[in-house]
């Protein structure tokens, strides 16, 4: 595929858990992919973005993932007819256990999801197994553990060991003798003949899911790429404290600090975000170990997400160069808010949230931060090859950054109500350059519709705020601000849109929810409301493309992209 930046075109975000198709088992997956991308084809993008496909833990963020490599099951097309081992019969006989009609309205229901797409693995695994003289895919399957198994074996031991613990990734809560990756082993060793065996049996089950998962991911990178489309994925900059990477290879992160962003006042939801900032509970990492190996850690992530996307972007970019660092884990954030400075230096003994390894205060810093950030990025680079890496530089951004991403050939961030003059003017589009991706909306954002209808709910900070943001919106699209005399679709929907298109970036990145004029909302950062990471489309994908008034909006869509020409 071209994707050279001379090149412009256009896209869509969506999650992939949001998308329905009549015969989803509850949560979008692999078989709803290749009907989005069909979907979005046939609109004229040129891109899918997707969010981490990783395999995530108990809040199911899928920025908190509990491996680096490891592909989220649930992600997998598990009907008969997909490549894997299952017969109709055997998937019949565990879906008739559930009310299917019931698990795909609404949101996802993550327990439930699981548990049925998990006995679904099994009876494949099982049939697998029962039928090894198949020589071709044995010889396949043993071939990709070989391959894969820096990662993989480190990953399966420590999924056998969670599901022994309840199927909880924090080993901090296993028992002793499991707390770390030598002592687990050691345990493991200790332990009679026959229940070795079954532990490595589970660890050949775990791989095999992940083997399943590699080649659907590929296959639907090629299908992409034959309808004229690019996946999109998405690197955390970041691993889940609770992941078989930091159990496995502690020496390469720092566990006594978790990695976040500063306070930022934009996000009203949540208090402590304003007060503290972001505290991910990310450990840092130990920047030195990974140089001494040769950044391979991230080389193998990096390998991992090129198998299944033509293009990357590192989430939180910044944090190669530096990050901001807080004393304590998430669950003590509660304790902290309250407190005054001096009262958290008492409780920290003096260590508070900062920038690490250095700040931006002096020039000498920045040139570090800069050296050392570019040095990292490189390898990343390297490890890319041709999947083209896009770094989301949003945030408190320091003066070298974006700069140092351009010297590097990766295409930064531009969230247009952001971007302005010193004096507070909006940038306009077309002085963007054209190594950038345009967006109004990340996942983490209110779309323009919750905007729109919250601006005009009085007076409050939140309404406020969303009147500043619409008014900067209006601003960048050379439309007046909106009054109560104002509708959305007559008098916005179009207009902002075309601003968008008409940008000199590369890419131009429509959320769904944008582009189907909804208000629905993937993410509130700060918050873990059960909300989070588990709405869908209120449409199935057919009906997607059959509704009348979707059709007329896509219609409009598709003109909107042949004017901006990024069809």
């Amino acid at each position: 595929m071209d994707l050279s930046p001379e090149n412009k075109i256009a896209g869509v975000l969506v999650p992939l858990f949001a998308l329905r198709t009549e015969s989803d088992l509850g949560i979008g997956d692999l078989g709803a992919l290749r009907q989005f991308i069909d979907w979005a084809a046939q609109v004229g993008f040129k891109v899918v973005q997707l969010l981490p496909i990783n395999e995530v833990g108990g809040d199911n963020s899928p920025y908190n993932a509990i491996s680096s490599v490891a592909i989220e099951p649930t992600t997998l097309c598990l009907e008969p007819n997909s490549p894997v081992d299952l017969r109709q019969e055997e998937f019949d006989q565990v879906t008739a256990k559930v009310d299917l009609a019931k698990l795909r309205k609404g949101a996802v229901k993550y327990a439930r999801v699981r548990c049925l797409k998990n006995a679904l693995f099994e009876k494949a695994f099982a049939h697998f197994s029962r039928n090894e003289e198949s020589e071709v895919r044995v010889f396949a399957f043993r071939e990709f553990c070989e391959r894969e198994k820096k990662w993989l074996e480190p990953y399966a031991f420590f999924r056998a060991l969670m599901e022994r613990n309840g199927n909880r990734e924090a080993w901090d809560q296993w028992p002793d003798e499991q707390q770390s990756y030598v002592r687990a082993r050691a345990w493991l060793q200790s332990r009679p003949a026959d229940e070795r065996a079954i532990f490595a049996e589970r660890e050949r089950f775990f791989s095999y899911v992940q083997w399943i998962a590699t080649a659907q991911w590929s296959e639907i990178k090629g299908y992409a790429a034959e309808r004229g489309v690019a996946l999109m994925g998405d690197v955390p900059f970041g691993v889940s404290y609770y992941s078989a990477d930091v159990f496995a290879r502690s020496s390469e992160f720092a566990l006594d600090w978790c990695g976040g962003a500063p306070p930022e006042p934009y996000f009203k939801d949540d208090a402590f975000t304003q007060k503290w900032g972001q505290n991910w509970g990310i450990p840092l990492y130990r920047w030195d170990v990974m140089r001494a190996r040769g950044f391979d850690w991230w080389r193998q992530r990096v390998r991992g997400i090129s198998r299944s996307f033509h293009i990357f972007r590192v989430d939180h970019v910044l944090g190669f160069y530096r990050i901001y660092a807080f004393p304590w884990r998430p669950s003590r954030n509660e304790e902290f808010l309250p407190l005054s400075r001096e009262e958290m230096f008492a409780v920290t003994g003096g260590h508070g949230p900062h920038f690490t390894p250095r700040d931006d205060t002096t020039w000498e810093n920045c040139e570090q931060n800069c050296r050392e950030g570019e040095e990292y990025l490189r390898a990343v680079l390297a490890e890319a090859g041709h999947t083209r890496v896009v770094g989301e530089d949003l945030g408190t951004v320091p003066d070298y950054v974006r700069p140092s991403l351009r010297s590097l050939g990766v295409a930064g961030f531009k969230i247009p109500q952001w971007e302005n003059y010193q004096d507070g003017r909006s940038i306009p589009g077309r002085e963007y350059e054209r190594l950038s991706v345009v967006t109004y909306a990340t996942h983490d954002h209110k779309p323009i519709r919750a905007l729109w209808d919250e601006s005009f709910a009085g007076s409050t900070e939140a309404a406020q705020q969303a009147r500043r943001d619409l008014a900067k919106l209006a601003e960048f699209a050379s439309l007046p601000p909106p009054d109560e005399d104002s509708k959305y679709d007559r008098d916005y929907y179009a207009p902002l849109l075309e601003a968008l298109l008409r940008c000199e970036s590369w890419i131009a990145i429509v959320m769904i929810t944008d582009l189907l004029a909804r208000k629905e909302r993937f993410n509130i950062p700060g918050t873990a409301t059960g909300a989070n990471w588990s709405r869908r489309l209120p449409l199935t994908l057919d009906k997607l493309g059959s509704n009348r008034a979707v059709k007329k909006r896509m219609r409009l869509v598709r003109q909107l992209l042949d004017r901006s020409g990024r069809i």
